[in-house]
C-alpha cells in the first residue's frame, strides 16, 4: 500500500508490478485511508483459523469432561449422604419393648 502513496508512483504501476488488479488496490487504498485496512485495531492478536478451530475442539471436550466430572461429585455426595443416613439409623439407640 506504501508505494501507492510515493511521489511519481501510479497505482497501475503497483498493480501491474505485484499483478494486481488496479481497481482492488484503488480499493485497498480507499480501506486504508478509511483505516478500516488494519487487520485488529484493539490491540488483539491475530490468530490463524486452524488455531481457533483446534481451540473450540479442546473446549468442548474440556466442557464435556467437566460436566461427567460434575456429575460424578453429585452422584458421590448422594451416596456419601445415603451412608450417613445408614450409618445413624444403625446407632440409634432402642427404644424400650424393641424386644433386644
Amino acid at each position: 500500500m506504501r508505494e501507492t502513496f510515493e511521489p511519481g508512483a501510479s497505482v497501475s504501476g503497483v498493480a501491474r508490478r505485484h499483478q494486481v488488479n488496479a481497481n482492488q488496490v484503488f480499493a485497498w487504498r480507499k480501506l486504508y485511508q478509511d483505516g478500516s485496512l488494519s487487520a485488529v485495531s484493539a490491540g488483539e492478536q491475530v490468530v490463524p483459523a486452524s488455531d481457533l478451530v483446534e481451540a473450540m475442539k479442546q473446549i468442548r471436550e474440556l466442557q464435556r469432561l467437566l460436566g461427567k466430572k460434575t456429575m460424578e461429585v453429585e452422584i458421590l455426595r448422594e451416596a456419601m449422604e445415603y451412608g450417613r443416613a445408614k450409618k445413624l439409623i444403625a446407632r440409634s439407640p432402642l427404644l424400650p419393648g424393641d424386644g433386644r
